[in-house]
Protein backbone atom coordinates (compact mmCIF):
# COMPACT_ATOMS: atom_id res chain seq x y z
CA UNK A 1 0.00 0.00 0.00
CA UNK A 2 1.42 3.38 -1.01
CA UNK A 3 1.49 5.91 1.81
CA UNK A 4 -0.37 9.12 0.95
CA UNK A 5 1.73 12.25 0.47
CA UNK A 6 1.45 14.78 3.27
CA UNK A 7 0.60 17.75 1.06
CA UNK A 8 -1.14 18.68 -2.14
CA UNK A 9 1.13 18.03 -5.12
CA UNK A 10 0.30 19.44 -8.52
CA UNK A 11 2.32 19.40 -11.71
CA UNK A 12 3.08 21.32 -14.87
CA UNK A 13 3.83 18.94 -17.75
CA UNK A 14 4.56 20.79 -21.00
CA UNK A 15 5.95 19.07 -24.07
CA UNK A 16 8.84 20.97 -25.73
CA UNK A 17 7.66 20.50 -29.32
CA UNK A 18 7.25 24.23 -29.94
CA UNK A 19 6.75 27.49 -28.08
CA UNK A 20 4.16 27.60 -25.30
CA UNK A 21 1.02 29.59 -26.05
CA UNK A 22 -1.50 31.47 -23.96
CA UNK A 23 -3.67 28.37 -23.52
CA UNK A 24 -0.82 26.49 -21.86
CA UNK A 25 -0.07 29.45 -19.61
CA UNK A 26 -3.64 29.85 -18.42
CA UNK A 27 -3.95 26.16 -17.58
CA UNK A 28 -0.60 26.25 -15.77
CA UNK A 29 -1.68 29.36 -13.88
CA UNK A 30 -4.81 27.53 -12.71
CA UNK A 31 -2.59 24.66 -11.55
CA UNK A 32 -0.41 27.08 -9.60
CA UNK A 33 -3.38 28.81 -8.02
CA UNK A 34 -4.85 25.51 -6.89
CA UNK A 35 -1.52 24.40 -5.42
CA UNK A 36 -1.12 27.68 -3.57
CA UNK A 37 -4.70 27.60 -2.26
CA UNK A 38 -4.00 24.13 -0.83
CA UNK A 39 -0.62 25.30 0.55
CA UNK A 40 0.89 22.54 -1.54
CA UNK A 41 3.71 21.96 -3.97
CA UNK A 42 4.02 22.28 -7.72
CA UNK A 43 6.51 20.36 -9.85
CA UNK A 44 7.68 20.80 -13.44
CA UNK A 45 7.90 17.70 -15.60
CA UNK A 46 9.39 17.77 -19.09
CA UNK A 47 7.23 15.53 -21.31
CA UNK A 48 9.85 15.15 -24.02
CA UNK A 49 9.14 11.69 -25.45
CA UNK A 50 8.48 12.95 -29.00
CA UNK A 51 12.11 12.78 -30.11
CA UNK A 52 11.33 13.91 -33.65
CA UNK A 53 9.80 17.21 -32.49
CA UNK A 54 11.33 17.96 -29.07
CA UNK A 55 14.38 20.21 -29.24
CA UNK A 56 16.76 21.60 -26.61
CA UNK A 57 15.95 25.18 -27.62
CA UNK A 58 12.27 24.53 -26.92
CA UNK A 59 13.12 23.19 -23.46
CA UNK A 60 15.09 26.34 -22.64
CA UNK A 61 12.34 28.57 -24.05
CA UNK A 62 9.68 26.63 -22.13
CA UNK A 63 11.35 27.30 -18.78
CA UNK A 64 12.14 30.93 -19.62
CA UNK A 65 8.59 31.66 -20.79
CA UNK A 66 6.98 30.00 -17.79
CA UNK A 67 9.18 31.95 -15.39
CA UNK A 68 8.34 35.17 -17.24
CA UNK A 69 4.62 34.44 -16.90
CA UNK A 70 5.05 34.12 -13.14
CA UNK A 71 5.02 30.36 -12.69
CA UNK A 72 7.06 28.81 -9.89
CA UNK A 73 7.83 25.23 -8.95
CA UNK A 74 9.76 23.53 -6.19
CA UNK A 75 10.88 20.45 -8.14
CA UNK A 76 11.73 19.96 -11.77
CA UNK A 77 14.26 19.28 -14.50
CA UNK A 78 15.97 22.63 -13.88
CA UNK A 79 16.02 22.57 -10.07
CA UNK A 80 16.12 18.84 -9.22
CA UNK A 81 14.24 17.16 -6.42
CA UNK A 82 13.53 13.79 -4.78
CA UNK A 83 11.56 12.39 -7.73
CA UNK A 84 14.21 12.96 -10.39
CA UNK A 85 14.64 12.54 -13.26
CA UNK A 86 11.90 14.94 -14.32
CA UNK A 87 12.39 14.49 -18.09
CA UNK A 88 10.39 11.60 -19.53
CA UNK A 89 13.18 10.74 -21.97
CA UNK A 90 15.25 9.76 -18.92
CA UNK A 91 12.55 7.53 -17.40
CA UNK A 92 12.34 4.81 -20.07
CA UNK A 93 13.34 1.94 -17.78
CA UNK A 94 10.47 2.92 -15.47
CA UNK A 95 7.98 2.67 -18.34
CA UNK A 96 9.43 -0.57 -19.67
CA UNK A 97 9.06 -2.22 -16.25
CA UNK A 98 5.40 -1.19 -16.07
CA UNK A 99 4.80 -2.49 -19.59
CA UNK A 100 6.26 -5.86 -18.64
CA UNK A 101 3.99 -5.95 -15.59
CA UNK A 102 0.99 -5.45 -17.88
CA UNK A 103 2.26 -8.04 -20.31
CA UNK A 104 2.85 -10.72 -17.68
CA UNK A 105 -0.68 -10.13 -16.38
CA UNK A 106 -2.10 -10.61 -19.89
CA UNK A 107 -3.47 -7.09 -20.27
CA UNK A 108 -1.68 -6.22 -23.54
CA UNK A 109 -1.29 -7.77 -26.96
CA UNK A 110 0.79 -7.13 -30.06
CA UNK A 111 -0.97 -5.18 -32.82
CA UNK A 112 0.19 -5.04 -36.45
CA UNK A 113 -2.71 -2.89 -37.68
CA UNK A 114 -1.97 0.44 -39.33
CA UNK A 115 -4.13 3.52 -38.90
CA UNK A 116 -5.52 2.82 -42.36
CA UNK A 117 -6.47 -0.70 -41.27
CA UNK A 118 -8.31 0.65 -38.24
CA UNK A 119 -10.19 3.27 -40.25
CA UNK A 120 -11.20 0.72 -42.88
CA UNK A 121 -12.64 -1.63 -40.26
CA UNK A 122 -14.85 1.00 -38.62
CA UNK A 123 -18.43 0.86 -39.84
CA UNK A 124 -19.52 4.15 -38.28
CA UNK A 125 -17.98 6.81 -36.01
CA UNK A 126 -18.81 6.72 -32.31
CA UNK A 127 -20.38 9.92 -31.07
CA UNK A 128 -18.47 10.23 -27.80
CA UNK A 129 -15.15 8.66 -28.81
CA UNK A 130 -12.11 10.94 -29.11
CA UNK A 131 -10.36 8.53 -31.46
CA UNK A 132 -11.48 5.62 -33.67
CA UNK A 133 -12.43 2.59 -31.62
CA UNK A 134 -10.05 -0.24 -32.34
CA UNK A 135 -12.08 -3.08 -33.95
CA UNK A 136 -10.15 -5.88 -32.25
CA UNK A 137 -8.48 -7.41 -35.30
CA UNK A 138 -5.37 -8.40 -33.32
CA UNK A 139 -7.05 -9.46 -30.12
CA UNK A 140 -5.73 -12.96 -29.36
CA UNK A 141 -9.16 -14.59 -29.63
CA UNK A 142 -9.53 -13.22 -33.16
CA UNK A 143 -6.28 -14.79 -34.41
CA UNK A 144 -5.60 -18.31 -35.66
CA UNK A 145 -4.18 -20.58 -32.96
CA UNK A 146 -0.68 -20.72 -34.45
CA UNK A 147 -0.42 -16.97 -34.79
CA UNK A 148 -1.76 -16.37 -31.31
CA UNK A 149 0.89 -18.69 -29.89
CA UNK A 150 3.63 -17.05 -31.94
CA UNK A 151 2.71 -13.51 -30.92
CA UNK A 152 2.79 -14.42 -27.25
CA UNK A 153 6.60 -14.71 -27.50
CA UNK A 154 7.26 -11.65 -29.65
CA UNK A 155 9.82 -9.17 -28.27
CA UNK A 156 8.54 -5.81 -27.10
CA UNK A 157 10.41 -3.82 -29.77
CA UNK A 158 9.32 -3.45 -33.36
CA UNK A 159 5.56 -3.78 -32.87
CA UNK A 160 2.76 -1.75 -31.32
CA UNK A 161 1.11 -3.07 -28.16
CA UNK A 162 -2.47 -2.35 -27.11
CA UNK A 163 -4.15 -2.57 -23.74
CA UNK A 164 -7.26 -4.71 -23.81
CA UNK A 165 -10.07 -2.74 -22.20
CA UNK A 166 -12.82 -4.43 -20.15
CA UNK A 167 -15.68 -4.25 -22.65
CA UNK A 168 -18.94 -3.05 -21.12
CA UNK A 169 -17.40 -1.70 -17.93
CA UNK A 170 -18.38 1.86 -17.06
CA UNK A 171 -15.78 3.99 -15.32
CA UNK A 172 -16.56 7.23 -13.49
CA UNK A 173 -14.74 10.07 -11.79
CA UNK A 174 -15.69 13.47 -10.43
CA UNK A 175 -13.78 16.28 -12.09
CA UNK A 176 -12.92 19.36 -10.05
CA UNK A 177 -14.11 21.68 -12.81
CA UNK A 178 -16.50 19.65 -15.00
CA UNK A 179 -18.28 17.54 -12.38
CA UNK A 180 -19.25 13.90 -12.83
CA UNK A 181 -17.71 12.10 -15.82
CA UNK A 182 -18.38 8.60 -17.11
CA UNK A 183 -17.45 6.45 -20.08
CA UNK A 184 -17.98 2.84 -21.10
CA UNK A 185 -15.12 0.72 -22.39
CA UNK A 186 -15.82 -0.88 -25.73
CA UNK A 187 -18.33 1.84 -26.60
CA UNK A 188 -16.63 5.16 -25.83
CA UNK A 189 -13.07 3.86 -25.50
CA UNK A 190 -11.52 0.93 -27.33
CA UNK A 191 -8.24 -0.95 -26.92
CA UNK A 192 -5.52 1.71 -26.92
CA UNK A 193 -1.78 1.83 -27.47
CA UNK A 194 0.51 1.54 -24.47
CA UNK A 195 3.79 0.77 -26.24
CA UNK A 196 4.96 1.85 -29.68
CA UNK A 197 7.05 -0.06 -32.17
CA UNK A 198 9.80 2.59 -31.91
CA UNK A 199 10.39 1.40 -28.31
CA UNK A 200 8.63 4.27 -26.58
CA UNK A 201 5.64 4.24 -24.22
CA UNK A 202 2.41 5.86 -25.25
CA UNK A 203 1.38 9.18 -23.74
CA UNK A 204 -1.24 7.35 -21.67
CA UNK A 205 1.24 4.98 -20.01
CA UNK A 206 4.03 7.52 -19.44
CA UNK A 207 1.71 10.19 -18.05
CA UNK A 208 -0.17 7.86 -15.72
CA UNK A 209 3.02 6.31 -14.37
CA UNK A 210 4.77 9.60 -13.75
CA UNK A 211 1.79 11.11 -11.97
CA UNK A 212 1.79 8.10 -9.64
CA UNK A 213 5.58 7.92 -9.19
CA UNK A 214 5.81 11.65 -8.38
CA UNK A 215 2.97 11.47 -5.84
CA UNK A 216 0.77 13.91 -7.76
CA UNK A 217 -2.49 14.43 -5.88
CA UNK A 218 -4.29 16.49 -8.54
CA UNK A 219 -3.76 16.76 -12.29
CA UNK A 220 -4.80 20.10 -13.79
CA UNK A 221 -4.96 20.09 -17.60
CA UNK A 222 -7.17 20.98 -20.58
CA UNK A 223 -10.64 19.56 -21.01
CA UNK A 224 -9.59 18.00 -24.33
CA UNK A 225 -7.90 15.30 -22.22
CA UNK A 226 -10.97 14.10 -20.33
CA UNK A 227 -11.14 10.89 -22.37
CA UNK A 228 -7.45 10.27 -21.72
CA UNK A 229 -8.22 10.37 -18.01
CA UNK A 230 -10.43 7.29 -18.29
CA UNK A 231 -7.58 5.39 -19.96
CA UNK A 232 -5.09 6.50 -17.35
CA UNK A 233 -7.42 5.56 -14.50
CA UNK A 234 -7.65 2.06 -15.95
CA UNK A 235 -3.88 1.80 -16.30
CA UNK A 236 -3.30 2.96 -12.74
CA UNK A 237 -5.77 0.40 -11.45
CA UNK A 238 -4.17 -2.45 -13.39
CA UNK A 239 -0.72 -1.41 -12.16
CA UNK A 240 -1.85 -1.15 -8.55
CA UNK A 241 -1.21 2.59 -8.32
CA UNK A 242 -3.27 5.26 -6.62
CA UNK A 243 -5.03 7.69 -8.94
CA UNK A 244 -4.86 11.48 -8.44
CA UNK A 245 -7.83 13.81 -8.57
CA UNK A 246 -8.43 15.65 -11.85
CA UNK A 247 -9.35 19.21 -12.82
CA UNK A 248 -9.90 19.85 -16.54
CA UNK A 249 -9.77 23.50 -17.59
CA UNK A 250 -11.80 25.07 -20.40
CA UNK A 251 -9.75 25.48 -23.56
CA UNK A 252 -8.56 28.84 -24.84
CA UNK A 253 -9.66 29.52 -28.42
CA UNK A 254 -8.71 32.01 -31.11
CA UNK A 255 -11.02 34.61 -32.67
CA UNK A 256 -12.57 31.86 -34.83
CA UNK A 257 -13.35 29.58 -31.90
CA UNK A 258 -10.53 27.16 -32.73
CA UNK A 259 -8.58 25.90 -29.74
CA UNK A 260 -5.03 27.16 -29.56
CA UNK A 261 -2.17 25.01 -30.78
CA UNK A 262 1.55 25.65 -31.06
CA UNK A 263 1.05 26.76 -34.65
CA UNK A 264 -0.71 29.89 -33.27
CA UNK A 265 2.55 31.84 -33.20
CA UNK A 266 0.86 35.20 -32.56
CA UNK A 267 -0.43 33.90 -29.22
CA UNK A 268 2.79 32.22 -28.12
CA UNK A 269 4.22 33.61 -24.89
CA UNK A 270 7.32 34.60 -26.85
CA UNK A 271 5.32 36.68 -29.30
CA UNK A 272 3.15 38.23 -26.59
CA UNK A 273 6.23 39.26 -24.63
CA UNK A 274 7.85 40.71 -27.75
CA UNK A 275 4.66 42.68 -28.39
CA UNK A 276 4.96 44.30 -24.97
CA UNK A 277 2.16 42.42 -23.23
CA UNK A 278 2.64 42.15 -19.49
CA UNK A 279 2.36 38.87 -17.59
CA UNK A 280 0.09 40.55 -15.03
CA UNK A 281 -2.41 41.56 -17.73
CA UNK A 282 -2.36 38.09 -19.30
CA UNK A 283 -2.83 36.47 -15.91
CA UNK A 284 -5.91 38.58 -15.23
CA UNK A 285 -7.55 36.88 -18.19
CA UNK A 286 -6.69 33.38 -16.92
Amino acid sequence: MVNPPLTYRGRLAPSPTGYLHLGHARTFWTAQQRAQAAQGELILRNDDLDAARCRPEFVAAMIEDMRWFGLEWSEGADVGGPHAPYAQSQRLTHYAAAFEQLRVAGHVYACTCSRKDVQAAIAAPHEHADEPLYPGNCRPENLPDAERTSRATWPRAGVNWRLRVPDGETIEFTDGQCGGQRATFGRDIGDFLVWRKDELPSYQLACALDDAAMDITEVVRGEDLVMSTFRQLLLLRLLGQRAPAYYHCPLVTDEHGVRLAKRHDALSLRALRAAGRSPAHLREQA
